[in-house]
């Protein structure tokens, strides 16, 4: 049976990977949309190579160059946040919600809205809405499947249990690049450091949040909202070699844990197959190469972040969102050499600490409040 699928974010690492598994079953799948920031002629060849009916760029200066690249094609090619909406509004059986940052909030809600199947991944939604997007799909009815490893690996822990059961879920981090760097070394370091991650391969900004750590508290948030277990029973480990992807204990203190090689077309796959398995290219685990797993509690004096986020959520209301604005807005910064890279996580903490909101009850109260956090971010650049 062929059906239907929407990637947002097409051109990125996740939109990438999922056309790749996409492509090995043609047969069993037909591309609605496909969506990109802007990268027109990237998104062009994959909406002609797998036959979209519609190709959208966020960026509308980005549009004229789509358009002359699928002409005579019989795509649509559409730009702007609004033509993004109407693409994520098309109904389909599965939705890839993949663009980066809360850019994608809009998107995400509006394919939550049409009652879909939601595989995401696009943790800062969550983050920034978590209480409105939650109710959203309990309203439509949709179903929201995780993408992140960590989150994929609960769920699939979790399959046929109750979360009354649960004692404790472990979410596991790698630790990032810097894991073992000094102070000092973390002082200097520098963008293209940040954006060498040792084990997966993502995009830019989300290599830099692995490197501060914010990227596993912006996790913490998120599964919190979807397995709420309780903050107490929420835990983060390193574990370096990124084998087991996190842990569920119950409450008769067994743990079941998901592993699984470091590649995120194992996740995608899961959510592409639900609530069947499908076939990827990855080579078996080899546990005997691999040879050990070892495991460390966070630092966090030289990481904050997952101690940020976890104030975050613990405060509730706009603060996640705060928190992910003004994070979004110092990787940035350090992306174009303009701060440290120890001054990412010292700028989200003064945002937060100089900057409240009324909780938000709607969509549109989530991005005034993710907009006043940024321009708070913003002016504490302008003083750096």
């Amino acid at each position: 049976m062929t059906r239907s699928i929407s990637i947002l974010g097409a051109t990125g690492s996740v939109g990438e990977q999922t056309l790749d598994l996409i492509g090995r079953e043609r047969d069993k799948w037909r591309i609605e949309a496909l969506t990109a920031n802007c990268s027109a002629e990237k998104l062009a060849r994959m909406a002609l190579d797998f036959g979209a009916k519609i190709a959208v760029v966020g960026d509308e200066a980005c549009l004229p160059e789509l358009r002359e690249a699928l002409s005579g094609s019989g795509i649509e090619a559409a730009g702007g946040s609004a033509a993004l909406i109407e693409a994520a509004s098309r109904p389909v059986d599965v939705t890839v919600a993949a663009i980066v940052g809360c850019a994608g909030l809009g998107p995400v809600m509006a394919a939550i809205e049409q009652g879909g199947t939601i595989a995401l991944a696009n943790k800062e939604a969550l983050v920034s809405a978590g209480d409105v997007m939650m109710a959203a799909v309990a309203k439509h009815g949709a179903t929201l499947l995780p993408v992140d490893s960590e989150h994929n690996a609960i769920f699939q822990c979790l399959a046929g249990s109750k979360l009354s059961d649960v004692a404790r879920i472990t979410l596991t981090a790698s630790g990032g690049p810097f894991r073992t760097w000094t102070q000092d070394q973390l002082d200097a370091a520098t963008p293209e450091q940040a954006v060498a991650h040792p084990n997966w391969d993502m995009g830019a900004k989300i290599s830099v949040d692995s490197a501060t750590m914010m990227n596993k508290g912006l996790e913490y948030i998120e599964a919190h909202y979807l397995f709420p277990v309780g903050l107490d029973r929420l835990g983060i480990v390193v574990h370096p070699q990124s084998v087991i992807h996190s842990m569920v204990e119950f409450r008769d203190r067994s743990t079941l844990a998901q592993l699984g090689p470091s590649d995120m077309r194992v996740p995608i796959a899961s959510c592409l197959a639900w609530p069947q398995r499908m076939d990827t290219p990855m080579a078996p685990l080899d546990l005997p190469s691999i040879g050990e797993l070892s495991f460390f509690a966070p630092d966090e004096t030289r990481f904050p972040a997952t101690r940020l986020a976890r104030q975050a959520i613990e405060a509730g209301g706009a603060a996640p969102a705060s928190l992910n604005a003004a994070n979004e807005v110092a990787v940035a910064a350090f992306l174009a050499g303009q701060i440290g890279f120890t001054r990412i996580a010292a700028m989200v903490e003064e945002t937060m600490s100089n900057y409240t909101a009324h909780t938000p009850r709607s969509l549109e109260d989530v991005l005034a409040t993710d907009q006043a956090a940024r321009i708070a971010a913003h002016q504490l650049l302008e003083l750096t």
